[in-house]
């Protein structure tokens, strides 16, 4: 704008968070966020759906909710009970699916419906950050449960439980209503989520839904595309990712040596890093910014900030092999330089640059 802008700033009410800041681009060698393979996603398939999917049901499109009502595009919802009882184990309806914009938005929903200022919610002691910045907002006090690999310690919860309850405290939820969406399987900009529950819960979640209907393109194209070939299409994913993530831990290996620890993670495009305890990961994540590398610090995305404060969460999928291997020395000569850690590289001792 060329014109004296307007001062909102008066305006504004109290509470909001920090201003977002400018995009300046994807870092030259970028670990964050949940960005995917783009060598993986199904153009082909999903050319071919679009094109099938409007001309069969083109003229759909005139009418709020596809004809489907408010819970979206059935045949999305039909083909997901299919896939969720083969997956997971779920039995349910499509009349038992409602169809959000991302996972993020079903999140909002279901906090919405749930939970109030004060209230005590159990999660993941390091868990995805947008989860824990929506309960932070919403005023509701975290209590983190640590992990093994099956996910929450069954002992750490039982302890927590106790203690709440000896406090006289009931926590609204552990892990109540199932939430997915098809961002790591198909493209995360689709933004197609979806919440599983029955309608005396998902009734309350579609009031507040007041979007008029998530993208109905997205929905009609996913299920035209997945009905006959997502089955297919995941486990060639699959193996695509593990190479990456291989080539990510033989470079952390390589490039940090001891000073790196972390677990072969069953699943996921993430993996959570352990440097030496000196390593504040917030400074790191500046410097290696500064230095075209983009991790994600440990604390944003954990309960317990000092537990975190030497870890870190890179994201393997879409940088390619080439960058995944120069990116992570970028990476471990910034912390050398920062932190005096790693001194070992491919079991070569090396001096901490100042």
């Amino acid at each position: 704008m060329t014109s004296a802008q307007f001062d909102f700033s008066p305006l504004l009410p109290a509470g909001l968070p920090a201003p977002a800041a400018k995009w300046a681009g994807l870092a030259k060698y970028s670990f964050i966020g949940g960005n995917n393979d783009p060598d993986q996603v199904p153009v082909d398939g999903l050319i071919e759906a679009v094109n099938a999917v409007l001309k069969r049901e083109g003229k759909t499109l005139a009418t709020y909710g596809l004809a489907s009502g408010p819970q979206g595009y059935r045949r999305l919802r039909e083909f997901l009970t299919t896939k969720l009882k083969r997956d997971a184990g779920i039995n349910c309806v499509a009349d038992d699916i409602l169809i959000v914009s991302g996972s993020l938005q079903a999140l909002d929903l279901v906090n919405a419906t749930l939970l109030a200022r004060g209230d005590t919610v159990i999660i993941e002691r390091d868990t995805y950050q947008g989860a824990l910045n929506r309960l932070t907002r919403l005023g509701v006090n975290l209590v983190g449960i640590p992990l093994d690999r099956e996910g929450m310690r069954m002992d750490a919860l039982a302890a927590a439980l106790e203690d709440l309850k000896r406090r006289g405290i009931m926590p609204k939820y552990i892990y109540t209503i199932h939430i997915g969406s098809f961002s790591k399987s198909i493209a995360p900009a689709l933004r197609v989520g979806y919440i599983v529950a029955p309608w005396a819960a998902l009734s309350r979640m579609l009031a507040l839904k007041t979007d008029a209907g998530s993208g109905a393109l997205e929905q009609m194209v996913l299920a035209e595309y997945c009905a006959p070939h997502f089955a297919a299409h995941v486990p060639k994913l699959t193996r695509g990712l593990r190479a990456k993530l291989d080539t990510l831990m033989e470079a952390l290996n390589e490039q940090f040596g001891t000073s790196a620890e972390f677990e072969d993670p069953k699943g996921g495009i993430f993996l959570w890093v352990k440097l030496p305890d000196n390593v504040d990961t917030l400074k790191l994540y500046q410097s290696a910014l500064a230095a075209g590398v983009a991790i994600n610090p440990g604390p944003e995305w954990s309960t317990d900030k000092a537990y975190a404060g030497s870890r870190l969460r890179l994201c393997f999928a879409n940088p390619s092999h080439e960058q995944i291997r120069e990116g992570v020395a970028v990476l471990a000569e910034v912390c050398r330089k920062e932190f005096g850690v790693p001194a070992r590289i491919a079991n070569v001792e090396k001096r901490a640059r100042s």
